[in-house]
């Protein structure tokens, strides 16, 4: 009857997705991708009484098979990846995320680009807030490229420059390069998030060409905005910002106090320590020894020579 074969089914089903679990967890690729053939052969034949495709536990099952099977090849993953676009529309921004995060661990950087390109164009019914935000990480990453692109130019220019000629084709290819880099890095770093990469690629572009006006606004809505996440880089970030700027101790100060409020064991802490030694002020050297003596509580500065010489020195100069 139809009630019991629905029954039976599902008894298949859960005992193939045991068995893949049981494969996944002892690193037996071979033998998980043989019981995930079974199950997406046993989903075919039954596809009309599945009423919900396990379109996402194929995907993440079938990925992490392939990362890690010895014989597989990426035009294996890549052939299995184009088919899992097909098979969920409303996860196939994800599924081209990570098809490309494979082909640039592979070094396909051109192919990686293509299906970023692919991705920011598509399209599916009414765009949903979910949609526009994984349209704009796709843009990010493509905007990544970019920026790879324009630092190999940079490189190029710096290093090789002596034809006037030539340097203008590479000034004229870097400059397209940066308009659609940072085009599409400004964008993603709007929404809240952790976006350390992004930052520091649109920080750098921006600096190059002097907007440091705007550098520093990126920076200090990183760090400061209060919908962002707490995030300890983005303090490092600003601090490194203001010090190649030339800032005031007074400003590098204040940044890395914040940082120390957050992570104590830091290794710019150093730094902060050592400013806060040369101050003048009583105070600001008390701050310098609890900063120091916090950071060597931590097991993996036990060892950290130049924290237990700053720690002398401020001792010696206490005992003087």
């Amino acid at each position: 009857s139809s009630n019991e074969h629905k029954l039976n089914f599902k008894k298949s089903k859960e005992a193939c997705l045991s068995y893949i679990q049981d494969a996944l967890l002892q690193k037996q690729w071979k033998r998980a991708a043989e019981f995930l053939t079974c199950y997406v052969e046993s989903l075919e034949k039954d596809y009309c009484r599945e009423h919900i495709g396990p379109s996402e536990m194929i995907w993440r099952i079938g990925t992490e098979i392939l990362w890690h099977h010895s014989q597989s090849r990426m035009k294996e993953f890549s052939c299995f990846m184009e088919q899992m676009k097909t098979l969920g529309v409303k996860r196939y921004l994800k599924v081209c995320l990570e098809h490309v995060f494979h082909l640039l661990c592979n070094g396909q950087i051109d192919e990686a680009y293509q299906n970023l390109s692919l991705a920011e164009s598509w399209r599916f019914g009414e765009q949903t807030a979910i949609q526009d935000k994984e349209i704009k990480l796709v843009q990010a990453y493509r905007g990544l490229l970019d920026y790879c692109s324009w630092s190999k130019q940079k490189k190029i220019l710096l290093e090789h420059g002596e034809d006037g000629f030539a340097d203008l084709a590479v000034e004229q290819e870097m400059h397209s390069y940066f308009r659609k880099a940072a085009m599409n890095l400004k964008e993603i770093i709007k929404i809240p998030g952790v976006w350390d990469v992004f930052v520091k690629c649109y920080v750098d572009l921006l600096e190059f060409y002097g907007d440091h006006n705007e550098a520093r606004q990126v920076l200090n809505e990183y760090a400061y905005n209060s919908k962002f996440p707490a995030n300890p880089n983005a303090h490092v970030y600003l601090y490194q910002f203001l010090k190649r700027q030339g800032e005031s101790k007074k400003s590098l100060i204040s940044t890395l106090k914040i940082l120390h409020d957050i992570v104590p064991s830091h290794k710019l802490m150093i730094d902060f320590n050592t400013m806060l030694q040369k101050s003048k002020k009583r105070k600001k050297r008390q701050l310098g020894l609890q900063v120091i003596f916090a950071a060597l509580d931590y097991a993996g500065w036990k060892e950290n020579a130049k924290a237990w010489n700053c720690l002398a020195r401020q001792v010696k100069q206490i005992v003087m």
